[in-house]
C-alpha cells in the first residue's frame, strides 16, 4: 500500500469513524487501558488482529514480532523487547489471557529451511531465527508431512507448541498459571480461510476455535 494511501486512511479515520467512538477513545485516555487479553503474533502484514478478532481499541495488549516467537527468560543488561511487554502485561496490566498467534505460510518458519546468507544485513534475522530451531527439529524428526507445503504448515504448528514452553520458563507466567490467575493459549490462524484453531495440550492436537471450553481466572 503506497504512502500516500495510510494519510488517506487516517484522514477518513477521522472524519467518519472517530466521531462514532470518540467517548470510547476519550474514556480510555482518561481510565487508561485494562485488556484482559495479551496476543503474541507475527508481524507479517497478513495478519491483522483487530480484524480477524473483531477487536476494538483497550481490548488486547499486542506483542508482533518476526515468527511470533517468545525468547526464554535470560535475566541480564541486553535489551529483551519481547520479554519487557511479557513483564509489563502481566506485572502491570495484569492480563488473564496470552495468547501465542502462530499463521500459515509464515515466512519465518519458512525461513528454517533455507540459506540465510553470511552478512551484515541478516545478521539478527539469522540469530531470531534459532528460536524455530526445535519446531523444525520436531517436524523433520516426526515426519507428519508427505510435501514440502505441509512441512511448512506442520513446523508453523511446532513452532507455538514450543513458543508455549519458551514462555512457561517466565517464573511469574508460571507462579500465575499455577495459581489461576492467567491462562496461557497456542492459536493458529489460516489466512486463506480466516479460521482459528487452537492448542489443546491434553491431546496435543489442533482443533476448531469453536470447540475451545473458556474457563474464568481467578
Amino acid at each position: 500500500m503506497p504512502l500516500e494511501k495510510l494519510i488517506e486512511g487516517n484522514a477518513y479515520f477521522v472524519e467518519k469513524k472517530y466521531p462514532h467512538m470518540e467517548e470510547e477513545l476519550l474514556n480510555l485516555v482518561k481510565y487508561g487501558q485494562h485488556p484482559e487479553v495479551m496476543f503474541i503474533g507475527c508481524s507479517d502484514s497478513r495478519v491483522t488482529p483487530d480484524l480477524m478478532l473483531n477487536t476494538k481499541p483497550g481490548d488486547m495488549f499486542i506483542l508482533r514480532n518476526v515468527g511470533n516467537f517468545v525468547p526464554p527468560f535470560k535475566h541480564d543488561e541486553d535489551f529483551h523487547g519481547s520479554a519487557a511487554a511479557i513483564e509489563f502485561a502481566i506485572a502491570v496490566l495484569k492480563v488473564k489471557h496470552i495468547i501465542v498467534c502462530g499463521h500459515s505460510h509464515c515466512g519465518a518458519c519458512k525461513s528454517l529451511y533455507q540459506e540465510i546468507p553470511e552478512n551484515g544485513s541478516y545478521v539478527h534475522i539469522k540469530t531470531w531465527l534459532k528460536l524455530g530451531q526445535k519446531a523444525k527439529e520436531r517436524t523433520l524428526k516426526n515426519k507428519q508431512f508427505t510435501t514440502e507445503e505441509e512441512m511448512y504448515r506442520v513446523t508453523e504448528r511446532n513452532s507455538i507448541r514450543h513458543q508455549l514452553d519458551n514462555l512457561m520458563t517466565y517464573p511469574d507466567v508460571v507462579k500465575l498459571v499455577n495459581t489461576g490467575k492467567l491462562q496461557i493459549h497456542g492459536w493458529y490462524y489460516d489466512i486463506a480461510t480466516g479460521i482459528i484453531n487452537f492448542y489443546e495440550k491434553e491431546t496435543d492436537t489442533f482443533k476448531p476455535l469453536s470447540e475451545f471450553n473458556y474457563e474464568p481466572t481467578k
